[in-house]
Parts: structure tokens; C-alpha cells; sequence
């Protein structure tokens, strides 16, 4: 049996590669949305709106969320929200690939030279090879992840529901989704030494890039990694630490986080879950409606950021960043290329980066425009919002349960840009023009 017609082929055909994943990961979203609305996978009869908001922030692997899913859903709407934040934070890597095909439509050029920017890759010819690597780093992954964390839910919950947990915190956790069954995260768990190392691991592993671990596994040599593997290892090394010395200054004496444990260890792990979580995983052990205002602008800045390229993580990328920061150092030296691990880098990379960073920065701060518009609450929350639902990462300081219709649509516009719009953006870095007239060049005084 044909799902398509020949005309219908040709007409997805005539789209561009991005409109077709964009269409792809829409549809995605509205089933996800009319399923989660049945009275099978929901408990409260929540609306369409609910619904909807709930799809959206799976397949976009952010997690924010306006209902409570341990509460409002039945085991069935659980395991569609589980499969759709596995379709989501693999499918740009991975379920693109597979859907495609199943729609019959072939790998031509343009859609492999968006796969292979997209996974960093310098060839088109071994994209199928890298998406079996992908599925069974993931898989793995989320087995270790889920066996671990079996050793503390089961005991508590019982063998059933404490597997369960386990599965469905697992695959969150690899793909960066940040949805939890608990209604205050994990802060139950706070100073628990297995949910402290397991989470963070499986989302920095899902987070830092299949390339990246691919290379490691591959090359098992630090000077035989790619550049893009040394600047990515490194950087992150660096984010974590620094976001881990800085939470633990600015809410060391703050009663309502680190304030309240009388502990050393206590206040290290928790000091430690908040400071990698904000690289796009959006689980929290500490109420964030009650960090700082330094300490929640220090957070927006690091899910701006985000993890790796190729991986299960939103925002602008931790290589994006490090590009930014080398070219800032080659304008002050006056040089006209980029070093860095005894590698250089051409003017290219850095015209792909500004306009990235460009365009998210202008994203947001629409975002925060209109939502600021009908809505009176405290500014910090609202930015706070718009960077996490662009960064897919799922923090909340508790104002998106509280928006009107227009920001909580704005909200789900941001998840759903920042999580299709780095792909759609590689498409146009991906594709260049040759001019065909040369102007002369003219002066722009600048600063």
C-alpha cells in the first residue's frame, strides 16, 4: 500500500529541506498534542491547550510544563510523552533520516549537506552509518542511566512504578528534555549521590555531542581529536566549573537554597546539580523562583549557551561561544585568523556564529517583548522563560503556568524555534552564493 501519490511526492519534493523537517516536526507536535487530549492518556481532562503546550515541549526535549506530569497523565500519556521526547532529541540527527525515507523521499544533496552540517561531518556518504552510532549510543546510555536509578526508585516505590521512574527519568535525562513524574523535579533527591552523578551524566553524555564521543571512542588520544572535540571538551570542563564555583558563592548564605542545609556535602551537590542542568537539561534540586537575580541571569546566560552541535541539546552551542570569544581575542591581536590548539580557523566559521548568535539573541528578545506586553510580572521571570523555552532547557521560575493565551503561545514558538531553528539556519550557512557583480568597498566607521 502507498501512503503517497506521485504527485504528492513531487510536491514535498518541490519544499526545501528545511520546510520539510520543520512540517515533519509539526506534525509530530499536533498528534502529539490531540493524543495527549484523549481520556486514555490523561487523568484530569486537561484541555487542548494543555495538550498541545505538553507535545510541544517533548518533541522540542525542553520541559516546561503547565500541568503536572506525574499527576495529570496515565501510564499510557506518560510513555507518549517518553517516546515523543526520544523523537525529538534525536531526530535531527536521527528520525529525520528514518521519516524521510519512509515518506519516500530520496537523500539528495541538499538534504544530506543539511545532515552533514548539522552533525558536523565531512562528508555526505557516511550519515547512515553515523545515525545507527547515534541509536545505539543512545540506547545504551539510557540502560546504564535507567539500571542505576532503579537502585533508588525501586526500593522507594516499589518494582513497577520504580522502574518506571527509572526508564522514563533516563530518557529525559539523555535527551535533555528535563521532564520529571514528580512535581518538584528531583528535589527529593537533593543530596542523593546516585541521582547526583547518574542524571548529570547522562545528560552532559547526551549533551556534549555523538561527534565528540564518536571521536573519543575512535581516536582515544587527546592530540589526535579534532578541533572541534578540544574545544568542545574544554569548554564545557570550563562552564561547569566556573557555573559550580559561581552558584555556590551566590546562594551560599540564601535560606531559601543552599542556605537551608546544614552540610557541606549537601550544598556541593547541590551547588553542582543547578550549575550543569542550565547546559539545556532543565532538571533542578532547588526551587529557581528563589535563587538571586545574579544567580538567575547567570543561569539565563549559561541555557543561552547550551551544550554541543550533534547532540540532544538547545541554545547556541558551547563552540559557538568559544569561536566568539577567539575571534574577539584575533581583533584585539590584529590577526586575521583564529588559533587554537595548534589549528586555525577561517573567517567562514566566524560569520557562522554571528549569525546564529544574532538571530537567537534577536529570538529572545521578541520573545521577552511580546510576552512583556499583556503580562505584569517580574521582568527576571519573564526573560527567564523566554531564554529557557528558546534554549529547550525546561527551567522555570514558575511564570509560565501563569501566562495568558498570547504568552504561553509565545512560549511554545520559542521551544519550538530554538529546537528546528539551528537546522534551518544550517541549511542557509550550508548553502553559498557566488556574487555575481563586485562592488567596491566602501568605509563603516564603527564603535
Amino acid at each position: 500500500m502507498k501512503l503517497f501519490s506521485k504527485s504528492q511526492k513531487s510536491a514535498w519534493r518541490l519544499l526545501p529541506p528545511p520546510a520539510v523537517l520543520v512540517l515533519i516536526y509539526l506534525t509530530m507536535v499536533v498528534l502529539g498534542g490531540l493524543i495527549l487530549w484523549t481520556p486514555l492518556a490523561n487523568t484530569a481532562g486537561i484541555s487542548l491547550s494543555d495538550a498541545l503546550f505538553t507535545s510541544t515541549s517533548a518533541v522540542t526535549v525542553t520541559g516546561l510544563a503547565v500541568v503536572d506530569t506525574g499527576t495529570a497523565f496515565t501510564g499510557f500519556g506518560q510513555a507518549v510523552i517518553a517516546l515523543l521526547i526520544q523523537m525529538g532529541g534525536l531526530g535531527l540527527m536521527t528520525f529525520a533520516v528514518l521519516v524521510l525515507s519512509a515518506l519516500g523521499i530520496p537523500l539528495g544533496m541538499p538534504q544530506r549537506i543539511i545532515l552533514r552540517e548539522d552533525l558536523n561531518q565531512p562528508s555526505i556518504y557516511n550519515l547512515t552509518s553515523l545515525v545507527m552510532a547515534i541509536l545505539k549510543i543512545a540506547i545504551l546510555a539510557e540502560l546504564i542511566g535507567a539500571a542505576l536509578m532503579a537502585f533508588v526508585f525501586v526500593p522507594e516505590f516499589g518494582l513497577a512504578q520504580g522502574l518506571w521512574h527509572s526508564v522514563f527519568l533516563s530518557i529525559s535525562a539523555f535527551n535533555n528534555a528535563g521532564f520529571a513524574l514528580f512535581p518538584d523535579s528531583l528535589s527529593n533527591w537533593v543530596s542523593d549521590p546516585i541521582i547526583n552523578v547518574v542524571i548529570p551524566a547522562l545528560f552532559i553524555i547526551g549533551g556534549i555531542g555523538f561527534i565528540v564521543l564518536a571521536d573519543i571512542w575512535e581516536k582515544r588520544s587527546w592530540r589526535r581529536l579534532s578541533l572541534h572535540s578540544q574545544l568542545m571538551l574544554t569548554g564545557t570542563v570550563v562552564l561547569i566549573l566556573l557555573a559550580w564555583a559561581l552558584f555556590a558563592a551566590l546562594e551560599w548564605r540564601n535560606p531559601a537554597t543552599l542556605g537551608q542545609f546544614g552540610s557541606l556535602g549537601s550544598k556541593l551537590w547541590a551547588s553542582w546539580f543547578q550549575a550543569v542542568t542550565p547546559r539545556t537539561a532543565g532538571f533542578n534540586t532547588l526551587d529557581y523562583a528563589e535563587v538571586h537575580e545574579s544567580t538567575a541571569l547567570m543561569t539565563m546566560t549559561l541555557m543561552l549557551v547550551g551544550g554541543g552541535s550533534t547532540s540532544t541539546a538547545g541554545g547556541i552551542k558551547v563552540t559557538t561561544l568559544i569561536v566568539l570569544i577567539l575571534a574577539t581575542v584575533a581583533f584585539f591581536r590584529r590577526s586575521t585568523s583564529l588559533h587554537a590548539f595548534g589549528r586555525s580557523m577561517g573567517p567562514d566559521e566566524v560569520f557562522k556564529v554571528m549569525a546564529l548568535t544574532t538571530i537567537s539573541i534577536l529570538l529572545v528578545l521578541t520573545g521577552i517583548f511580546i510576552m512583556s506586553i499583556k503580562h505584569d510580572g517580574e521582568f527576571i521571570d519573564l526573560a527567564f522563560e523566554a531564554t529557557s523555552a528558546f534554549g529547550t532547557v525546561g527551567l522555570s521560575r514558575g511564570a509560565t503556568a501563569e501566562l495568558d493565551s498570547i504568552g504561553r503561545a509565545m512560549i511554545m514558538l520559542m521551544m519550538f524555534l530554538g529546537r528546528v531553528g539551528p537546522l534551518t539556519i544550517g541549511f542557509f550557512l550550508a548553502t553559498q552564493s557566488v556574487p555575481r557583480v563586485r562592488y567596491p568597498e566602501g568605509k563603516v566607521y564603527l564603535g
